[in-house]
């Protein structure tokens, strides 16, 4: 066997160094110098690559990134913040953010497995939303198969969408069920939303405001402190990993603070009943219509700015703000007749324009006379007339309840959007800088004699028949307009102007509220005259807000600070912290506290005084002292003899603890200059209820009467009526200074000696004659006979 074996001669070492060398020279300098080369250019190359693609990410990265997450719907989405609630000073909630669901269907998922699941999961979705047209849907998936997003139901509640989620759990974890009656997976999915809710409906409406859709605030404070409810959105985002498993990323949502207002809920509750009975009472009752144009109520710590509650009249739903039906829209009808009138100004000017410019070449058949041409325009013209009558009929109530600027005008808070004359509530505020400038002592003595002629014109009293000699604390009680004019006059025009601007007429008070105005443009400046002058003195000619006259008494009766008026007292953050106090805040002092004494003194006579020397005594609240001022302004214009009535009263009348200030623009009564005792009754019954809602408690001892009036006004507080007020005599009151007043009070001017001021009589009615111009006069009014004559204020 070892003979067949064939046998390889070995190789030699020398051999094998022969053959590596031989491949070693294969390998030649031109083909290392090619290797190097393609190298170097698949090096720059790749860097050209990196370099194209760091600018590409430098230039267009953030497009390239919106590109791509928007056809990512299903795997980025938003996460909503919620907006921040609102609460009343108790913690009661005004307004608050629910979450709610958007249904939406991915037809992809939807069509998964051939469609195996489709109809397990349309009738999943039968049984939870049955609102939800299932053909529509289907319809949607067989035509777009490949689409991922569509919305078709918005802000579901959470209960109705738990009950879908438990059907497809349950569909899902049955393993041995058949494919075709389980859910598709992930073919509904729900987005998350916030709907604003409010849950007293129009309680407190101007003041909270309403949200927009996409949480913007209109109005009142949802609209001022919109930036400090509102949050920033967060953000979930789906992405592939290594492996090809979907990940996903969650940047939480920031929601949005709470603030807390100084407004009860149960004080402001409490004031808008008693609004709405003074407006069912008085609707359609002198006149077609509501009770007033306009009713306003403020009430407020004299001593802080905090506003307790603010209500107006009417009043609207902040769940459905745009809603107008149930809502008296005729004081606002002229706002949508100036519109049209406006606009059918404009298309007739256009009319003429074009048949100006644009001459018809029309030639008549036949001529016809200028008679027939005139009776047959005529009869044209009327048919016309008459179909756009019809048509304007038919249509009025709704423009009424579709007109944007009707809407606007009930959506506004007519405490601090509104100016109106305030009247004689600015009696105290004239008395005040007169005797802060050091013009008046405040123990002046001023004969009334029905009238005082300024210039060229006379301006009466309320009492035609004049109050004889009196003090300027009995010029308050009583309302006199001419001892207010002799104050101003010796106030004179620039300490005037100085002090009404000290009370922030003309000025915002920058409560924090959206919509105040400050009536700037309609207040007086240097060019007042000796007129003007006489009649701002009782509160005419001059424009003011109901928040600019209630901050500006705060002062004169708080020992004369005054305080920026504000509904906010803090600010939460999302966690419940205090992120901002406010605290009260005193802007300035406008007068001596010696001042606001004798202020304070002044207006404690317009109610605590004999009815037959006061104006204010019917809006005392039984068993407690109070002070305050009573208000009739007479509107624009002069001649249509509507009046703004008001009263401002505060509680107790020695250290005030509440201010209450009523306004009533245009009340429905025959006899409008003589109402204010429905000013003063409605505030009377608000007090009653706010006060022992307070537990601010009487102090002075309740006669049979005043319980019995009472007992009536707490089983229903619809009373008060129109007065008719008496015509005072000319008495001489004594000129005394206040007790407690010694040596060093102010010494009083040498008293006036009253002038005869006989009343005289008509001889053929038998009514009165002013003794000034002559005038016949009512004999229980007081006021003039004849409507037709012109105002005092008609200058």
């Amino acid at each position: 066997m070892s003979a067949n074996i064939r046998t390889f001669p070995k190789k030699s070492k020398k051999n094998k160094d022969r053959n590596q060398k031989s491949r070693t020279r294969r390998l030649t300098f031109s083909m290392k110098k090619k290797l190097l080369g393609l190298l170097c250019l698949v090096l720059a190359a790749f860097l050209g690559l990196l370099y194209r693609i760091v600018q590409i990410n430098r230039d267009n990265g953030d497009s390239y990134k919106k590109q791509v997450l928007s056809q990512q719907s299903y795997d980025s989405k938003v996460l909503p913040y919620k907006r921040g609630s609102i609460e009343d000073r108790n913690g009661s909630i005004f307004a608050y953010s629910e979450k709610v669901y958007n249904v939406i269907i991915d037809a992809k998922l939807a069509n998964q497995d051939n469609g195996a699941h489709l109809d397990a999961t349309m009738d999943a979705l039968r049984q939870s939303f049955p609102e939800l047209d299932i053909k529509e849907v289907r319809d949607y998936i067989a035509l777009n198969p490949g689409a991922q997003y569509k919305k078709f139901l918005k802000r579901v509640p959470a209960d109705r969408v738990a009950v879908y989620k438990e059907i497809e759990e349950a569909s899902l974890a049955d393993e041995e069920a058949e494919e075709s009656s389980k859910v598709a997976k992930n073919a509904v999915w729900f987005e998350e939303e916030y709907v604003r809710k409010y849950p007293y409906d129009s309680v407190a409406c101007d003041i909270i405001g309403f949200v927009q859709g996409d949480n913007t605030g209109q109005y009142g404070l949802e609209e001022y402190y919109n930036d400090t409810l509102n949050g920033s959105n967060g953000r979930e985002y789906g992405f592939l990993n290594n492996d090809g498993s979907l990940e996903r990323t969650i940047k939480k949502a920031t929601d949005g603070c709470t603030i807390v207002s100084t407004v009860d809920v149960n004080i402001q509750s409490i004031v808008e009943k008693h609004i709405r009975e003074f407006a069912d009472k008085y609707k359609n009752n002198f006149r077609t219509g509501p009770a007033a144009n306009n009713i306003g109520c403020i009430v407020m710590n004299p001593n802080t700015g905090e506003i307790l509650s603010m209500a107006n009249y009417p009043v609207f739903n902040l769940n459905d703000p745009r809603n107008m039906e149930g809502i008296d829209l005729s004081p606002y009808e002229s706002l949508v007749k100036k519109k049209k009138k406006k606009k059918d100004e404009e298309e007739e000017e256009k009319e003429e324009s074009v048949s100006e410019d644009e001459p018809s070449g029309e030639e008549p058949e036949e001529e016809q006379s200028e008679d027939d041409k005139e009776t047959e325009e005529e009869t044209e013209k009327e048919s016309e007339e008459e179909a756009a009558e019809e048509a304007e009929e038919e249509t009025e109530e709704e423009n009424l309840y579709d007109s944007e600027e009707i809407k606007n005008a009930v959506w506004k808070n007519f405490c601090i959007s509104d100016t109106f004359e305030p009247g004689s509530t600015v009696k105290p505020f004239t008395v005040a800088a007169a005797k802060d400038a050091g013009r008046i002592s405040g123990w002046e003595t001023y004969e009334c004699n029905g009238a005082l002629e300024v210039g060229q014109h006379v301006i009466h009293c309320h009492n035609r028949f004049g109050d004889g000699l009196l003090t300027v604390k009995e010029g308050i009680a009583k309302s006199c307009n001419v001892v207010l004019m002799d104050v101003a006059f010796a106030l004179k025009k620039d300490d005037w102007l100085k002090y009404n601007k000290n009370f922030n007429f003309g000025l915002k008070t920058n409560i924090d509220l959206a919509g105040e105005v400050n009536g700037a443009e309609t207040t007086f400046n240097e060019k007042m005259g000796l007129t003007d002058l006489a009649v701002a003195s009782f509160g005419q000619g001059f424009n003011a807000t109901m928040i600019q006259m209630a901050a500006g008494f705060s002062a004169l009766i708080n020992g004369g600070y005054y305080y920026q008026p504000h509904v906010v007292s803090r600010v939460l953050n999302p966690e419940g912290a205090v992120k901002q106090e406010n605290n009260p805040r005193i802007v300035k002092q406008v007068i001596s506290n010696e001042t606001s004494d004798m202020i304070r003194d002044f207006c404690n006579a317009v109610v605590m005084s004999d009815p037959q020397d006061c104006t204010g005594w019917s809006a005392r609240p039984a068993g407690y002292t109070m002070g305050g001022k009573t208000g009739t302004a007479e509107k624009l214009p002069r001649s249509a003899k509507n009046y703004v009535i008001s009263f401002i009263g505060y509680v107790p009348a020695e250290n005030p603890e509440v201010l209450a200030y009523v306004v009533i623009d245009t009340p429905n009564v025959e006899e409008q200059s003589e109402s204010t005792r429905l000013a003063t009754t409605l505030c009377r019954d608000i007090m009653t209820e706010v006060l022992r809602y307070m537990n601010i408690f009487p102090t002075l001892e309740i006669s049979e009467e005043e319980q019995a009036e009472l007992d009536k006004m707490l089983e229903d507080f619809s009373a008060g009526a129109v007065s008719q007020n008496a015509v005072s005599g000319n008495s001489v009151s004594e000129n005394e200074a206040p007790e407690g007043e010694g040596d060093d009070a102010e010494p009083a001017m040498e008293p006036v000696e009253p002038s005869e001021n006989r009343i005289q009589y008509d001889p053929e009615t038998g009514y009165p004659l002013d003794p000034n111009t002559g005038e016949v006069l009512d004999p229980v009014t007081g006021q003039p006979i004849d409507k037709t004559l012109p105002s005092d204020l008609e200058f």
